[in-house]
């Protein structure tokens, strides 16, 4: 196994050069499904983190339900209805869904989405229907620990971003060397596998980053939505899956730092490490 380590300099030298005559849509276009009944903010943080990456045009498709309440929160992203049923996702979303991927450089499932036979269907819809690369988070691995034959063998790549409860469900373990453990159950899914938590490990099966940023502040609700929406927004700008992977756990950590140097630990929000990615990627 490879171990390598990123630092500032490194991730600032594998961001792409931007073209003064590129249009918006150079940048990305990025899909979000997320959110569900008492869930909003979820959809909204990752929605935040996808932008603060530097993606280009983030598309954010929510239960019909809740659209109101996310529109009103957000300005920048697009944010779009779509059919549901008992608060999260339904069957009829897919269809619209199937559209929409067609036109996206990467997908993010799984923030606030909930359980249910409508998101699992969503999931399944994406998964096995767009090529290209998708980040799997919070109720998307939940759902993805039930039907794991949906990533094996999947043609594009899939990123798995669970903290150690999700790793259990997902068939980790948490009694073996966390390198191994990790490692393992990257091979078995043929996915890259971010284990959250101390030093944060990033696998593909063959090379692991180990992220040396991060405090413990970070751990509120909310953190791992905005991680998740910034290795998706990274992720549409054509960095390499394994690369964006790693440095959105770098920044994501180091703004977190920021926020516990200038803030304090007890106080700090997943809202103000989104202040801070702006400076870091300068």
């Amino acid at each position: 196994m490879e171990m390598r380590m990123l630092d500032h300099e490194k991730v600032l030298s594998m961001l792409p050069d931007r073209d003064v005559k590129a249009h918006k849509g150079r940048f990305g276009r990025i899909l979000l499904l997320c959110g569900s009944m008492g869930y909003t903010g979820a959809a909204a943080l990752a929605a935040m983190g996808a932008l603060r990456s530097g993606a280009g045009l983030v598309y954010l498709g929510v239960p019909a339900c809740i659209y109101a309440i996310e529109a009103v929160k957000l300005t920048e992203p697009v944010v779009f209805p779509l059919p549901d049923r008992d608060g999260t996702l339904s069957p009829d979303s897919i269809p619209q869904i199937r559209e929409m991927l067609s036109r996206m450089d990467a997908v993010l499932v799984g923030p606030g989405l909930g359980q249910s036979d409508g998101t699992r269907e969503v999931l399944r819809t994406v998964l096995l229907g767009y090529p290209g690369p998708v980040v799997v988070d919070a109720d998307g691995i939940n759902l993805l620990a039930k039907h794991k034959d949906m990533v094996r063998g999947r043609d594009g790549v899939t990123i798995l971003t669970p903290h150690d409860g999700e790793f259990l469900r997902l068939g980790g373990s948490l009694q073996e060397d966390a390198l191994d453990a990790v490692s393992r159950l990257a091979v078995d899914l043929g996915c890259i596998v971010v284990r959250k938590g101390h030093r944060t490990l990033v696998c593909d099966g063959r090379i692991c980053y180990e992220n040396p940023t991060g405090n413990p502040g970070m751990a509120v609700g909310g953190s791992g939505d905005v991680l998740a929406g910034m290795i998706v927004g990274l992720l549409g700008q054509g960095i390499s899956p394994f690369e964006a992977t790693a440095m959105a756990v770098w920044l994501h950590g180091a703004a977190g730092d920021r926020c516990a140097q200038e803030m304090g630990q007890y106080g700090m929000l997943p809202t103000d490490m989104l202040d801070k990615l702006p400076r870091l990627m300068k």
